[in-house]
């Protein structure tokens, strides 16, 4: 720290003063002031420290946190109560047993000691099918051919009339006619001719039934015709 002494301007009113410097006065007013400048640069710094002022204490205001976002309702379930449907009975129609066959007796052994004691339903084997028998039909023996038809009656060949007969015959298993029956004939001569022959001449192969020979009707026309005589 620097002090400096300047004059007085004013003269007249301390005109004594400046006549009146002295040089001790102002050596020790320099010396003074070392001492004051002196004791200040050796203060410990501790005290230097004390001395300062405290810094004023400066406040903000400190952000408060957002306050928390509410929560979302909770969806709330409508039970809408609903009338069902009335439903209509169901009837079914009454289940009939078919009536079962009895089938043939089954005749068990005597029982093995390892059987076991416990019951049970003894099922029928199903039935074989129905057998169908293999028939074939009465053919004119072919030994019989050149004698097959009936002698033409004279009647009707003087008169140049010509004919037919229609009729069934009963074959016996042996072959031969064993009846005869008229369907229907252009004239009573060819007939009686037609059945004549027959039961004399008319020869068969007869009908078999799985190659059994057996009985049968077959129906036959016969034709008279002059050209074939």
């Amino acid at each position: 720290m620097y002090m400096t002494m300047q004059p007085t301007q004013d003269a007249t009113r301390s005109g004594y003063a400046a006549r009146r410097k002295s040089p001790i006065g102002i050596g020790g007013a320099i010396a003074v002031h070392a001492v004051v400048v002196g004791a200040f640069l050796l203060m410990p710094k501790e005290v230097i420290d004390w001395v300062r002022p405290t810094p004023p204490i400066t406040g903000y205001p400190v952000p408060l946190p957002p306050p928390p976002e509410p929560a979302p309702p909770e969806p709330t379930t409508q039970t809408v109560q609903t009338n069902p449907l009335p439903q209509k009975p169901t009837t079914t129609d009454p289940i009939v047993p078919m009536p079962v066959p009895a089938g043939p007796t089954i005749e068990t052994g005597p029982s093995s000691p390892f059987d076991g004691s416990g019951t049970g339903t003894v099922i029928d084997p199903p039935l074989p099918p129905p057998h169908i028998p293999v028939l074939i039909d009465a053919t004119i023996a072919p030994n019989a051919l050149g004698s097959f038809q009936p002698d033409y009656p004279g009647a009707m060949i003087r008169q140049g009339l010509e004919g037919n007969v229609t009729v069934r015959v009963t074959i016996s298993p042996e072959g031969r006619v064993s009846d005869i029956v008229k369907i229907s004939a252009t004239d009573e001569s060819f007939w009686l001719a037609t059945q004549k022959h027959a039961l004399r001449k008319w020869r068969f192969r007869p009908a078999t039934r799985d190659g059994v020979a057996v009985s049968s009707v077959k129906t036959l026309t016969v034709r008279f015709t002059l050209t074939d005589r």
